[in-house]
């Protein structure tokens, strides 16, 4: 079987579209027709070379996506031809296969991963699978790869964020908007609850108007233009100079890193770093900050759990508990994939998909 691929051949240079040659299905294996894909600041790290020397040039990228199961491989239990499936890089259950080479028409070698999404079609491991009912749409299904997941497992996993508590969010990529929509579920909860507590103050930070625009939208109570006000000050201001409860970092910018630990309450406040910065790049913060009592950790996807959150978080959608339709900015075909990379990096609003369908 062929496959229509998006490929990295070089730091900085376009990805080419390519057609490749799939091979046979390893121990562990599911072949995927792919549906949607995101676009995720990590593959635009990787197109500019920020995470380091590139040993596997060519090769093909992507991590969040959705589609449907063609063929399962050996010893593959998890998935049935036929299934509708989250493709996600986080790993679950299941077996955890092998990488894939692809093939060109010339028998030149395409690297990918265990998991690869800017693909027609795709050999993917089973552990980064999950399977949907036909009621999810496979568009909105395609966030719960990696966005969703990491931004709302950040408040519900690692923060544990309780009514009446506050949230700042630094940063409204898709990892930022899916934090921001995690917290307004929990407050809306809250308030129509018998003893609903005081109503949680949701902080959203950025730069880009349409983006604190969309925040609004999906249920911050608060925005912020970092260009416009000092965050601190007016997160200091908005929360009677204690400081927010948890803060999240979502920009990737080591300047934003040490601010979201400054906007912290002493005494067990925490700043939870979702960004990546540079290889090679630090951050400064004051030890007698952590002597106060405020905390600073990372998070790996949220520590989601992708066969139980995956598909709690697909019922919060279908129940218009959360609604990622907002999310989605634009949906480009795969032949596109470059304008929607550039129009990425420009700080559009939202997540941009890739529809994967051949030129």
């Amino acid at each position: 079987m062929k496959s229509i691929a998006a490929v990295l051949t070089g730091i900085n240079e376009p990805l080419q579209i390519e057609e490749l040659l799939l091979p046979a299905l390893k121990r562990g294996q599911a072949l995927i027709e792919v549906a949607y894909s995101g676009i995720c600041h990590s593959q635009l790290n990787e197109i500019h070379g920020l995470k380091g020397e590139d040993k596997f040039i060519p090769h093909t990228l992507g991590h969040e996506g959705s589609g449907i199961v063609l063929e399962a491989g050996p010893d593959v239990a998890k998935v049935r031809p036929g299934d509708r499936v989250v493709l996600t890089w986080i790993k679950g259950m299941g077996y955890d296969a092998a990488s894939t080479q692809y093939l060109r028409k010339d028998g030149t070698v395409v690297n990918s991963g265990a998991i690869s999404t800017f693909l027609t079609h795709a050999n993917i491991s089973e552990n980064r699978l999950v399977p949907i009912t036909e009621a999810m749409p496979l568009k909105e299904a395609a966030l719960l790869g990696c966005a969703l997941p990491t931004g709302a497992g950040i408040v519900r996993n690692r923060a544990k964020m309780q009514p009446g508590e506050s949230l700042a969010v630094f940063g409204l990529g898709g990892i930022g908007l899916s934090a921001i929509l995690m917290a307004s579920c929990i407050d809306k909860r809250n308030r129509k609850s018998d003893s609903a507590d005081n109503p949680s103050a949701i902080i959203a930070i950025d730069i880009n108007e349409d983006k604190l625009s969309l925040a609004r939208e999906i249920g911050a109570s608060h925005t912020i233009n970092a260009l416009v006000k000092d965050p601190i000050e007016t997160i200091m201001e908005i929360t009677s100079g204690q400081g927010v409860h948890y803060a999240v970092e979502a920009a990737g910018i080591g300047a934003v890193m040490e601010q979201a630990f400054r906007s912290v309450r002493d005494e067990g406040g925490l700043c939870i770093l979702a960004g990546n910065l540079p290889q090679g790049e630090t951050i400064s913060i004051d030890p007698f900050d952590l002597i106060k009592g405020k905390q600073i950790v990372g998070t790996w996807g949220g520590e989601t759990d992708p066969d139980k959150d995956i598909p709690f978080y697909e019922k919060l959608f279908l129940s218009n508990a959360v609604n990622l339709k907002p999310l989605v900015h634009s949906v480009y075909p795969l032949y596109q994939i470059n304008e929607a990379i550039k129009n990425m990096e420009k700080g559009q609003a939202g997540r941009c998909l890739i529809r994967m369908e051949p030129a």
